[in-house]
């Protein structure tokens, strides 16, 4: 009996030689406020795909899109306090929390795609990946979103910086709206999947967002006039709770952010072909479009940016002028 029980256990131990000693099953959750519809979801996918099957299956990636899981602001709260293991929030949410995070909205600013490209991984991203850190998350990706802004309207077309004054519009966050105001516009910070509503019931007169969301949120059936120029570019950024992530196994941490580096990489390609389809599309649904030519791109940054930047270093006096020279390196 004796040896029956000490053969059993040598082939139990057998058995589990061949189990990595850091085998972990994971589950990881991302909020993020955007409908399946816009193109940030095609980078997740990528990110989820890639994360399952370089950690052979061990982390599972769920994404909660649409706000279903928690509200835009309330993202960042849930997942400092562990409530959540991940989510995603674009950059000018932060407002005053991160100042120095705004840099990339700075008007006519950082819109060169070959330094987009660079952005991820650089020095300007370590610095704002710190302050994330210092803030209680941990950021592991940069998701390029857009490049090109679009203002919409339903009376009359935004063509002139006139066409702005007494306009109610949508507005993002206290130091990006210095530009709207600078041209006479009265700007309401309203988050995005609250927009549509605010346009079609006349709370707003005018909106501006990037010009895939302006389809896939269906801007066309609220707003007739659109005018399109490269004012801002956004990103969407991946961050997890740090105490979620000092848990994981090496093997998993890496896989994660094998795969971000992935889906960031991706995310040039697919948001420069969702923006030219979104063009096309916005004027098949009988929205008139302006594309701005390059006297008046001119124009409108002379009025826009001086502005933004003044208020963009009283509010990131410390490292404000850094990260532009650094966006500016690249």
């Amino acid at each position: 009996m004796r040896k029956l029980i000490e053969f059993v256990f040598a082939v139990a131990a057998l058995a589990f030689a061949g189990i990595p000693a850091q085998a972990q099953n994971v589950t990881m959750r991302a909020s993020h406020q955007v409908p399946s519809s816009h193109h940030l979801s095609k980078m997740l996918e990528i990110f989820a795909v890639e994360a399952k099957k370089l950690s052979n299956g061990a982390v599972d990636v769920q994404i909660l899109g649409s706000s279903s899981a928690f509200k835009p602001a309330e993202n960042y709260p849930s997942v400092a306090r562990g409530a959540i293991e991940a989510a995603l929030s674009v950059n000018f949410q932060w407002g005053n929390t991160i100042p120095e995070i705004n840099a990339v909205i700075i008007p006519y600013l950082f819109g060169d795609l070959e330094r987009i490209k660079k952005f991820p991984g650089s020095p300007a991203a370590k610095i704002l990946d710190q302050k994330l850190e210092e803030k209680g998350v941990h950021n592991i990706a940069w998701f390029y979103i857009t490049r090109q802004a679009i203002y919409t309207s339903s009376k009359k077309p935004i063509v002139n910086l006139d066409d702005f004054k007494g306009l109610k519009i949508r507005g993002f966050n206290k130091l990006a709206d210095e530009a709207l105001r600078a041209v006479g516009a009265a700007p309401s910070a309203i988050a995005g999947d609250e927009v549509y509503q605010a346009l079609q019931t006349g709370v707003l007169d005018a909106g501006i967002t990037d010009i895939s969301a302006a389809y896939s949120r269906k801007y066309y059936e609220v707003q007739k006039y659109g005018t399109v120029t490269p004012a801002l570019t956004v990103y969407f950024h991946l961050y997890v709770s740090p105490a979620w992530w000092g848990k994981l196994s090496p093997a998993n941490r890496s896989a994660i952010e094998q795969a971000a580096k992935k889906a960031e990489a991706a995310s040039i390609d697919i948001t420069e072909k969702t923006a030219a389809d979104a063009l096309r599309q916005l004027q098949e649904k009988g929205m008139i479009l302006h594309i701005q030519n390059p006297q008046e791109i001119a124009i409108w940054k002379a009025a826009m940016q001086k502005p933004v930047i003044d208020a963009f270093l009283k509010a990131a006096p410390q490292d404000g002028q850094k990260l532009i020279d650094l966006l500016n390196r690249l």
